[in-house]
C-alpha cells in the first residue's frame, strides 16, 4: 500500500511538472531575449560559459564512467596504491588547475569588456536622461528631457490576474534605438532597477545618484522589478518597460504633457469642490499612493506605519496634518508629498479625516493646501 501511494505521488508530480500550461510555463532554461546590445553581450558571455562548461562536464563525467566500469571490484580490479607517484599524480596538481585557471580568465576577458559597457556611460552623445527613484513600494519615473513625471505602482489581484505582482498601473514608456541614460536614487532606503531584457541591475542608493545606459532595439513589453530586499511590500514593485517607436513615444510625450496640463488646471487653488467629489477622489488616490504603508482598512503596520483609523492625525487639527502630508516625520517612512498637487493632497486629507469611521465631517479644500505650503 505505501508503495502504490508514493508512486501515485510520483505520477501527480509528473503530470504537474510536464502536462501542466501553468508549469511549462516555468520551465524556462535559459535568460530572456536580449533588447539591448549590452544585454546581448551579457547573453553570449553566459553561452561561452555554458558551453566551456558542458565540454568540461563531459570530459570528467566520461572520466568517472569509465573508471567506474572498468575499475569495479566485479572485475577483480585492485586499487593502484602508487597513483601518486606516476607522472600524471605529481603533475596534476598543477595541471589541471592551470586549465581551470586558462577557462576561468577565458570568461573574465570577455566579462570585463562587456561590464565596462555598462559602467561607462557615453559621454559624447546626446542621450535622453531618465531619472529613477524607487520608493517604498512604487517607482517614480522623471522624464528629465520632457519635464514628464510618471508614477509606477503595482496592479491589484482582481485586475491584474495571472500578471499579478507583474503588471503596473503606468508603465515605463521608452523609445527604441534611442541611447537612455539612467540615473537612479532613492527617497528611502536601498531599491534596485532590474529589467533582464535590458541587461543592467543598478541600485538605488538614498542620497546619491548612480548611472548606466541602455539602447532598446526592438519594441516589446519587458518585465522586471526591484531586485533589492526594502521592507515589506518588496515583492509590490514589479517593473514594466514598454518600448515603442520613437514616433509612437512623441505621440506619447504629447499626450502625457496634455494630461499634466489638464490636471493642473483641474488642480486650481481657486477651485472649491464638495465633500463628495474630495471623498471619492481622495479614496482612489489614497489607495494607489498611501496604502501600502497606511494599509486600505486605515490599520496601518504598526509600529513602522502608524494606523491612521482613529488617530490624533486624522481626527484632530487640520493643520497638523496638512503639515504632515507636506513636510512629512524626519526619522520615519513618512516623506513629504510635494510631488502632488494641491487638489490630490486636498482630496487625500478630505477621505482620511471621513474614512473608517473618522466622521469628521471635515472638508479640505486646495486652498488650504495652498496656504499651508
Amino acid at each position: 500500500m505505501p508503495r502504490a501511494k508514493a508512486r501515485i505521488r510520483i505520477l501527480s508530480l509528473f503530470t504537474l511538472l510536464f502536462c501542466s500550461e501553468t508549469a511549462l510555463g516555468e520551465l524556462g532554461i535559459n535568460f530572456p531575449t536580449p533588447a539591448a546590445p549590452v544585454a546581448q553581450e551579457i547573453y553570449d558571455v553566459h553561452m561561452l560559459t555554458m558551453r566551456i562548461t558542458t565540454v568540461l562536464l563531459i570530459i570528467v563525467f566520461s572520466f568517472i564512467l569509465y573508471s567506474i566500469f572498468f575499475h569495479r571490484k566485479s572485475r577483480g580490479y585492485q586499487a593502484d596504491q602508487h597513483f601518486h607517484e606516476t607522472w600524471f599524480g605529481n603533475w596534476s596538481w598543477i595541471f589541471v588547475p592551470a586549465m581551470v585557471l586558462a577557462v576561468d580568465l577565458t570568461i573574465a576577458n570577455s566579462a570585463q569588456k562587456t561590464l565596462e559597457k555598462i559602467w561607462v556611460v557615453p559621454k559624447d552623445e546626446k542621450l535622453m536622461d531618465l531619472k529613477v527613484i524607487g520608493h517604498q513600494w512604487w517607482w517614480e519615473f522623471e522624464y528629465l528631457d520632457h519635464d514628464i513625471k510618471v508614477e509606477s505602482r503595482y496592479t491589484p489581484e482582481e485586475k491584474a490576474g495571472d500578471l499579478y505582482l507583474r503588471e503596473v498601473d503606468k508603465r515605463l514608456v521608452l523609445p527604441t534605438n534611442t541611447r537612455i541614460r539612467f540615473l537612479h536614487t532613492s527617497a528611502d532606503v536601498l531599491h534596485a532597477f532590474w529589467v533582464p531584457e535590458l541587461g543592467f541591475k543598478k541600485d538605488a542608493i538614498p542620497g546619491y545618484v548612480t548611472e548606466t545606459w541602455a539602447e532598446i532595439t526592438r519594441e516589446g513589453v519587458f518585465r522586471g522589478q526591484c531586485a533589492e530586499l526594502c521592507g515589506t511590500w518588496h515583492s509590490r514593485m514589479p517593473l514594466v518597460v514598454e518600448a515603442v517607436s520613437q514616433e509612437q513615444f512623441n505621440s506619447w510625450v504629447e499626450e502625457q504633457k496634455t494630461l499634466k496640463v489638464a490636471a493642473l488646471a483641474e488642480a486650481s487653488a481657486d477651485k472649491v469642490w464638495s465633500k463628495e467629489d474630495l471623498f471619492e477622489k481622495g479614496k482612489g488616490l489614497y489607495n494607489s499612493k498611501c496604502s501600502a504603508c497606511h494599509q486600505i482598512t486605515g490599520l496601518g503596520l504598526p509600529p513602522a506605519f502608524p494606523a491612521l483609523k482613529g488617530s490624533p492625525i486624522a481626527t484632530g487639527s487640520i493643520s497638523e496634518h496638512l503639515k504632515i502630508v507636506l513636510n512629512g516625520k524626519e526619522g520615519t517612512a513618512m516623506q513629504p508629498w510635494n510631488s502632488l498637487n494641491y487638489l490630490e493632497i486636498a482630496s487625500i486629507i478630505t477621505y482620511e479625516r471621513n474614512a473608517w469611521g473618522n466622521d469628521t465631517g471635515d472638508v479640505v479644500q486646495p486652498a488650504d493646501v495652498n496656504a499651508a505650503r
